[in-house]
């Protein structure tokens, strides 16, 4: 498995960015991609330092979510803030890792962040949709 950075190539990458914008399009909610080459322990805990540090918290109304890859580990995490995981819980979470991981094993990386960023961009717009005076309070950009 290649490192965080190569893990997808400059098209793949717009490709997640452009799911990325247009799941925000229905919601206030933000979407963030994180990939590392490693972790050590658990990936959910992993994952909530990288939600903290990226100041995903700080949403207003705490409907960040976050998809944690390590490539290298092979593990993968999605946190959602309080105001969204309240809504779904942990097996939401589990159901959508799942189905990334069974798409990563058939090869199709790229494919299967896409539909995740999608799902997680359907229920985010059911309990958080898009206001009128929304802005991106997040970059949509992948994080390193």
């Amino acid at each position: 498995m290649s490192g965080a950075r190569n893990f997808f190539n400059q098209q793949e990458q717009e490709m997640l960015i452009k799911a990325i914008e247009a799941a925000e399009k229905n919601t206030s909610g933000e979407i963030r991609i994180h990939l590392a080459n490693y972790c050590f322990g658990s990936e959910i805990k992993a994952a909530q330092k990288v939600f903290k540090r990226l100041k995903m918290h700080e949403t207003s109304e705490r409907n960040g979510v976050l998809i944690y890859i390590a490539t290298r580990s092979r593990k993968i995490a999605i946190v959602g803030d309080e105001g969204i995981h309240q809504k779904l819980g942990n097996e939401f979470w589990q159901s959508v890792i799942n189905s990334v991981i069974k798409q990563f094993k058939a090869n199709s990386k790229a494919d299967a962040l896409v539909n995740c960023i999608n799902e997680c961009g359907v229920q985010l717009g059911r309990f958080f949709p898009l206001k009128s005076d929304d802005t991106n309070e997040l970059n949509n950009s992948i994080s390193f």
